[in-house]
């Protein structure tokens, strides 16, 4: 009686069994805890941060994003289903789904893009950030300098010792 006919009968999926993962991105932070804890660096994620001041929106839970996600993807030819990733997700923006039958011919297609920006804006998004750091390095610069001139002045160098 436990015969089955497969595919038009299936049998009951588990809730806890271990399938193919899943990301919300939208509610990703990019904090890439998730790919530090995998086990054998199935997910690959590259950060961008925001220039924003206050940030680039909110999670379903509230949490602020300051990170665009230029790239998120897991390889499932490479995953083992230990799920580590889903219990350090402090969003808990990927998950274990119910899907385990995934049939492919090319190998690449078991490598999952989660990241929903495109390769222009991702640049865009790299570029701006580059300026507002070299901005702020100049002033740091800038700010230094003052500070030396200020102290060269008080105690009597010209600037000509050398």
């Amino acid at each position: 009686t436990n015969t089955i006919q497969y595919p038009a009968q299936k049998l009951a999926i588990p809730e806890v069994g271990r399938y193919q993962l899943d990301v919300e991105i939208d509610d990703c932070i990019v904090c890439d805890l998730c790919a530090k804890i995998c086990p054998v660096d199935c997910i690959t994620i590259e950060s961008i941060k925001t220039t924003e001041p206050g940030g680039i929106g909110q999670t379903s839970d509230g949490t602020t994003k300051r990170l665009y996600a230029a790239q998120f993807d897991i390889d499932m030819a490479k995953c083992m289903y230990c799920g580590l990733c889903t219990i350090v997700c402090p969003t808990e923006c990927i998950v274990m789904t119910n899907q385990y039958h995934r049939t492919v011919f090319e190998l690449s297609n078991l490598t999952y893009e989660f990241s929903d920006m495109s390769p222009e804006l991702a640049a865009e998004k790299r570029e701006l950030l580059e300026k507002q750091q070299a901005e702020k390095q100049a002033a740091k610069l800038a700010a230094m300098q003052k500070k030396a001139q200020k102290w060269g002045r008080r105690h009597g160098w010209t600037g000509t010792e050398v």
